[in-house]
């Protein structure tokens, strides 16, 4: 949970960024295009008038990085956003939702930025606002999952130069889903790596590992489920931003979500059962180890009670002075030893 001291006692709707810093700077990245040609330019200086600016076609306003609060605000106040709804984007630690306006919808989702060097993944905040002939979306850093969605516009590859914005973002959210899959792959190969090696030879670093793998379930649990109910509200909402041709797409990420969901279950359920083999595996090692140790201490007992009393070393002890009572009672103590573990055996306890 990220820390939100900075809105404590604010009034609704105040502009304050909630989250880390993940960018230098806060970027926006221009994207016009229609069925016969596609045009991109960063746009350095300001948002400022660039809601009139937007001619024919479907324009995409991608902004990356969320601390400068003055430019996500301009940007807002261009295409009439309300407050609450620029506070909402500003909190990287919001719930994903989704919200109909009247002139836009608003979407909030988690995306997985996979980081290859820690093995692991980084959760970003996506928020999407559709209107008729636009999209903006804002993300907390350069780095997303959209270079396949870039391509297909630049080549013209696919539907997606010759429909509306709402395809468009529907290829953003796919896109979004799809990458869980990726995460979720290389959680379930893990988990596979760990088991056999569970049943082979298991360290002592599975069990951070297990408890790794298991929060992660958990938090692809709290990332998924909400995106799944917001996914089904684009498929139910009758709102004229989603055309009825748009809407099955639509339902096809949801379904992708709904098997993404079931998939983290899954795995959970698995980090969860390994888990428990873990430790009983554990106990069982320990249990056969204090098993051996107590048959030997057992052993034990009779034959230091033994030579204990034979130590004694009192002048009128009656074998003290026998030639042969050393080797008897070694003898002696042999065949208690032996006689011990035979019953022992009898009783399978070997």
């Amino acid at each position: 949970m990220k820390s939100r001291q900075a809105k404590v006692g604010a009034a609704p709707g105040t502009m304050v960024h909630v989250g880390e810093r993940m960018a230098d700077k806060t970027s926006l990245r221009v994207v016009t295009y229609n069925a016969a040609e596609v045009k991109t330019w960063p746009l350095r200086d300001s948002a400022e008038g660039i809601a009139e600016s937007i001619g024919q076609g479907i324009t995409w306003i991608n902004v990356d990085g969320l601390h400068q609060v003055d430019v996500v605000t301009a940007l807002g106040r261009e295409f009439n956003l309300s407050a609450l709804v620029l506070e909402d984007i500003l909190n990287t630690d919001h719930r994903p939702k989704l919200e109909v306006h009247d002139d836009f919808l608003f979407i909030v989702v988690k995306m997985l930025v996979p980081e290859p060097a820690r093995d692991s993944f980084r959760v970003e905040q996506l928020s999407l606002i559709l209107g008729d002939t636009y999209l903006l979306s804002f993300q907390e850093s350069e780095r997303d999952v959209f270079d396949a969605v870039r391509q297909r516009i630049t080549i013209g590859k696919g539907r997606i130069r010759q429909s509306g914005p709402d395809y468009l973002a529907y290829a953003l959210l796919d896109a979004v889903v799809d990458n869980y899959f990726l995460v979720l792959e290389s959680i379930s190969t893990e988990l596979e790596h760990l088991e056999e090696a569970l049943l082979t030879a298991p360290g002592p670093s599975d069990l951070h590992r297990f408890h790794s793998l298991r929060r992660e379930a958990i938090l692809l649990r709290r990332i998924i489920w909400p995106v799944r109910e917001a996914l089904a509200g684009m498929t139910r909402d009758d709102s004229p931003l989603i055309k009825p041709e748009t809407r099955v797409f639509f339902r096809d990420v949801h379904d992708h979500a709904v098997q993404a969901m079931d998939i983290v279950e899954s795995l959970r359920d698995l980090a969860s059962s390994l888990l428990e083999l873990h430790l009983s595996r554990n106990s069982q090692r320990m249990n056969e180890t204090i098993k051996v140790l107590t048959l030997i201490a057992t052993i034990f007992i009779p034959l230091t009670f033994i030579a204990g009393v034979y130590g004694m070393n009192f002048e009128f002890m009656p074998e003290l002075r026998w030639s042969w009572g050393y080797p008897l009672v070694l003898l002696f103590m042999l065949g208690v030893a032996v006689t011990m573990l035979l019953y022992f055996k009898r009783k399978h306890w070997l």
